[in-house]
C-alpha cells in the first residue's frame, strides 16, 4: 500500500512539473515593412526566462515555469504584451511614435538610439513615406528642419541644408551607407539616381560629416536606406495618375525561404504634355536584393541598382514671362539623360558579443548625357544663330570599404575603425553644336559638328582610413571622439591640345585631409538629454571645376569648421517631442560660380563665408490618431571675405539664401474610421536676396498641401493635392547680369492612386 501510495505522489509531481513547463518559438518582425527584428527582447512573464531575436528574427525560450504571456520589446519600437500560443508564433512590432526611441544607422554606420548621437540628425520612417506617397523625394526631405531640397522639374533638383540654394559639391548622398557617385564627380542632380520605390527609410544628417563618410559631406550627408527582404511573403501593386500629365507604377515583391531572402522592386514614371511646354520625362527604376543567412552569425547581403532616365530639359522663366504664367518654352531640343547601375555586396559577421565585422565590396556606373540650355549662348553679329554643346559625364567605380567594431568592458567602450578603398575611372566629353534660333527668340534646331570642346580622362583614387570612438564615463555621460583622414589623387589626361578652352594640360593633382569630430551627450533624465559636436569638413575641387576651360588648375579645397549644440525632451507622457540644433558654421575657400558678363560661369574660391542658425522639430499628439508636427530653421549666411570682378562683397548675404523655412503637418487617423487617414501640410519658404550685391530680393512663398487616403483590408486609394490655394511660385530666382531666372513651381496638382497590397499570414 506505502508503495502505491508513493508512486502516486511520484506521478502527480511529474505531471505537475510536466504542467509547468513553458515552451514557445517564433519570430518578430516590423510590422511595416515586415522585415525580421535582429536583437529583440523576448521574455515570459511570471518565469525568469528570456531571450533576444537571432538575424532572421527567430525566437525559442524554454522555462521550468508556468507563464501565459509574452513581453516583446525592442528600441524604436512600441513593446508589445501578447498571449502565449502554440509555436510559430508570428509578432510584428510597430515603430514607437517617440523621437527619443528612434534608431539610426548613419552616424557611425551602427544602429544607435537617436539620443545617444551627438549630431543633428533626423530619420524619415517607412510610415511617413507610405503616408506622403512623395512623387519627388523633396516632398518628404522638406519635412526636416533645416532642409530645402529645390525641385527643379522631373525629380530634378538641388539643395540647401546649413548652406544657401546651390550647386555645389556640399553634400553627400548615400545608398545604404555607400556614396551613390564617386567623390571628386559630384552632381547636384545626383537623387535622379535613387529608386523611391525601394527605400525603407532615409536619414539626414546635417552639417560636416567628414570623419566618417570624407570629402562633400559639408551641409549635410543624406542616406537612403533600401528595403530588406520581408520575413513573410508580401506583394504590392500601384498606380498613379495626375490632371497634369504624370503617371506612374510601383510594384514590389518579397519573402524569404529558409536562410534566403529577396526582395525586388521598382517604378516608371512618365510625364507627358504637362503646364510647361518641353518637359517630358521617362524613368525606369528597379532594385533587386538579396539576403543570406551563411549562419546564425554572419550575413551576405547582395543589392543592385538601376535607373534609365530621360527629360526634356527647359530653363527657367524671366520676370515678364513668369508673372504673366506664360509656361511656353524657348527650347525644342534640350535634354537630359541618365543611365546607372549600382551594386554592391555586404558580408557581416558578429565574432561574440564585443566584435562585429562588415566588410563591402561595390561597383557602381553613371553615365549623364546633356544637350543642357545652360549651354547655349549667342553668336555674336547674328540674332538667328546661337551655339551649344552635346556632353556625356561618366564613370565606373570599384571600391571596398571594411568596417570593425570592438566593445570593451572599460566604460562600455566601442571602438570603430574602418578602410575605404575607391577607383573611380572618369570621362568627360562635350561635342560643339551649331544652333538655330527664330525671330522669336526659340531655339528650334541644331546641327552636330565633328567639333570636340572637351575630351579629357580621369583615373580618380580615393584612398581613406577612420576610427570612432564611443565611451561613457558616466551613467549619464557618453563622450565621441572620430577622426578621418582621406587621400584624393586625380590623373588627368586631356585628349586635346591644352588650352583655356578645352583644359588644362595632362598632369597630377592630389589632395589630403585630415578631419576630426569630438562631440558628447548628456542624459539630465530619461526624457531631457543634450548634445555638443565640434567637427571639420573639406571638399576637393570636383574634376569639372578643377581641368575644365582653365590652362592651369587654381582651385584649392574649401575646409569647413563646424560648431553646434542642441537638446531635446519628451513631455506629455512622451506623445510630445520637442528638438532643437544650434550652429556656426565657418567655410574657408569655398568654391563659388560666378555668371560673367556673357553668360558663361566661372569658378573661384571665394575667400571665407559664415552659416549660423536654429534648427527645430516639435511633435505632439493630444489625442491617439492626431499628430501635429513643426518643422523650421532659422539661419543666416554671409561673405566675412570675398571680393568679385572688383567689387567686395565682405559682410554681405549670400545669394539664394533663406532666412526663414518652415514645414508644419496635421496628420489625423480617426479611430472611429480604420484604415483613414487625413492630412494637411503647410511649406514656407521666406525670403532672400537674389545676388551677392544684395540689390534685389525674392519674397519666397507659402504652400499648402492636402493628403487623404484609406486603406481597406489590402486595397489603399489615395488622393493628394499639392499647391491647393494655387499660389503662384518659384522654387528657386537668381538674378544675373543679363536679368532674372524663376524656376517655376507646379501650380494646383491633383494626384489620385490606388495600389493593393498582399501579405501572408504566417513566418
Amino acid at each position: 500500500m506505502q508503495r502505491i501510495i508513493y508512486c502516486t505522489v511520484c506521478l502527480l509531481a511529474l505531471c505537475r512539473y510536466a504542467y509547468a513547463q513553458t515552451a514557445v518559438s517564433g519570430r518578430v518582425i516590423d510590422a511595416v515593412t515586415r522585415e525580421p527584428l535582429e536583437a529583440v527582447s523576448v521574455r515570459l512573464t511570471q518565469a525568469q526566462a528570456g531571450t533576444i531575436t537571432a538575424p532572421d528574427g527567430s525566437f525559442s525560450i524554454s522555462s521550468g515555469q508556468s507563464a501565459d504571456s509574452l513581453v516583446v520589446s525592442y528600441i524604436g519600437y512600441t513593446p508589445q504584451k501578447l498571449p502565449l500560443a502554440s509555436n510559430g508564433m508570428l509578432v510584428q512590432l510597430r515603430p514607437a511614435a517617440s523621437q527619443l526611441s528612434q534608431v539610426v544607422v548613419s552616424a557611425s554606420r551602427e544602429a544607435q538610439a537617436r539620443s545617444e548621437v551627438p549630431v543633428a540628425i533626423s530619420a524619415i520612417s517607412r510610415q511617413t513615406l507610405l503616408d506622403t506617397k512623395p512623387v519627388t523625394l523633396d516632398q518628404v526631405l522638406n519635412k526636416v528642419s533645416g532642409v530645402y531640397m529645390v525641385n527643379l522639374g522631373n525629380e530634378q533638383h538641388t539643395m540647401a541644408i546649413r548652406q544657401p540654394i546651390g550647386y555645389k559639391s556640399l553634400f553627400l548622398y548615400l545608398e545604404d551607407g555607400i556614396p551613390i557617385r564617386a567623390t571628386g564627380d559630384f552632381n547636384h542632380n545626383a537623387l535622379i539616381e535613387v529608386n523611391m520605390a525601394a527605400l525603407k527609410t532615409v536619414e539626414v544628417i546635417r552639417g560636416p560629416a567628414s570623419s566618417l563618410y570624407g570629402s562633400e559631406a559639408i551641409g549635410g550627408a543624406v542616406n537612403f536606406i533600401t528595403q530588406a527582404p520581408s520575413q513573410v511573403l508580401t506583394a504590392r501593386l500601384q498606380a498613379e495618375v495626375s490632371d497634369r500629365g504624370y503617371r506612374r507604377t510601383d510594384f514590389s515583391a518579397s519573402g524569404t525561404k529558409g536562410k534566403l531572402g529577396i526582395y525586388a522592386g521598382g517604378y516608371y514614371a512618365a510625364q507627358r504634355d504637362g503646364i510647361i511646354e518641353h518637359s517630358d520625362f521617362d524613368k525606369l527604376a528597379l532594385t533587386l536584393r538579396a539576403d543570406y543567412s551563411l549562419s546564425g552569425r554572419s550575413k551576405l547581403v547582395t543589392a543592385a541598382t538601376l535607373v534609365d532616365y530621360k527629360t526634356d530639359q527647359t530653363g527657367g522663366l524671366d520676370s515678364t514671362r513668369f508673372f504673366a504664367k506664360d509656361y511656353t518654352s524657348l527650347h525644342t531640343f534640350t535634354y537630359r539623360k541618365v543611365n546607372a547601375l549600382r551594386v554592391r555586396s555586404t558580408l557581416e559577421h558578429e565574432w561574440n558579443a564585443g566584435n562585429h565585422t562588415q566588410v563591402s565590396a561595390f561597383f557602381r556606373h553613371s553615365a549623364i548625357g546633356q544637350n543642357p540650355f545652360y549651354a547655349i549662348a549667342s553668336v555674336a553679329g547674328n540674332p538667328l544663330k546661337a551655339r551649344g554643346e552635346i556632353n556625356e559625364d561618366a564613370f565606373r567605380s570599384y571600391g571596398l570599404l571594411a568596417q570593425h567594431r570592438k566593445s570593451f568592458n572599460f566604460l562600455s567602450t566601442q571602438l570603430i575603425g574602418g578602410l575605404s578603398l575607391d577607383h573611380s575611372p572618369a570621362t568627360y566629353q562635350a561635342h560643339y553644336i551649331a544652333i538655330d534660333r527664330s525671330a522669336d527668340g526659340t531655339y528650334t534646331g541644331y546641327t552636330p559638328t565633328d567639333s570636340l570642346l572637351t575630351d579629357y580622362h580621369v583615373n580618380l583614387l580615393n584612398t581613406a582610413a577612420y576610427t570612432h570612438l564611443e565611451m561613457y564615463p558616466s551613467e549619464k555621460l557618453k563622450v565621441v571622439a572620430a577622426l578621418r583622414y582621406d587621400r584624393l589623387d586625380y590623373t588627368f589626361d586631356n585628349k586635346l591640345t591644352p588650352s583655356a578652352f578645352t583644359g588644362a594640360p595632362d598632369e597630377r593633382n592630389g589632395f589630403r585631409s585630415l578631419s576630426p569630430k569630438l562631440g558628447m551627450t548628456y542624459a539630465l533624465s530619461s526624457s531631457v538629454g543634450g548634445y555638443a559636436n565640434y567637427s571639420v569638413g573639406f571638399a576637393p575641387p570636383q574634376i569639372s571645376e578643377l581641368y575644365r576651360g582653365v590652362k592651369v588648375p587654381s582651385l584649392q579645397p574649401s575646409y569647413y569648421t563646424n560648431y553646434e549644440a542642441g537638446g531635446w525632451v519628451s513631455f506629455a507622457r512622451h506623445k510630445g517631442y520637442l528638438d532643437v540644433s544650434v550652429y556656426r558654421l565657418n567655410g574657408r575657400n569655398e568654391i563659388i560660380s560666378v555668371r560673367l558678363p556673357d553668360g558663361s560661369y566661372q569658378n573661384q574660391n571665394a575667400g571665407e563665408t559664415r552659416h549660423y542658425g536654429v534648427e527645430y522639430t516639435l511633435k505632439y499628439e493630444p489625442v491617439d490618431g492626431l499628430l501635429l508636427r513643426w518643422s523650421g530653421t532659422n539661419a543666416r549666411h554671409a561673405f566675412a571675405e570675398y571680393a568679385e570682378r572688383g567689387n567686395d562683397f565682405s559682410g554681405n548675404e549670400m545669394a539664394t539664401a533663406p532666412r526663414f523655412i518652415s514645414n508644419a503637418e496635421i496628420i489625423y487617423k480617426p479611430a472611429l474610421v480604420p484604415g483613414l487617414r487625413l492630412g494637411l501640410e503647410w511649406q514656407h519658404l521666406g525670403r532672400y536676396y537674389m545676388d551677392a550685391a544684395n540689390t534685389e530680393y525674392y519674397g519666397g512663398y507659402d504652400l499648402l498641401n492636402t493628403r487623404v487616403g484609406y486603406i481597406w483590408r489590402g486595397l489603399e486609394m489615395w488622393v493628394n493635392a499639392l499647391n491647393l490655394s494655387d499660389v503662384l511660385y518659384a522654387t528657386t530666382v537668381d538674378k544675373f547680369a543679363y536679368g532674372k531666372s524663376y524656376r517655376q513651381g507646379i501650380p494646383r496638382t491633383f494626384h489620385v492612386g490606388v495600389g493593393y497590397s498582399f501579405a501572408a499570414k504566417g513566418p
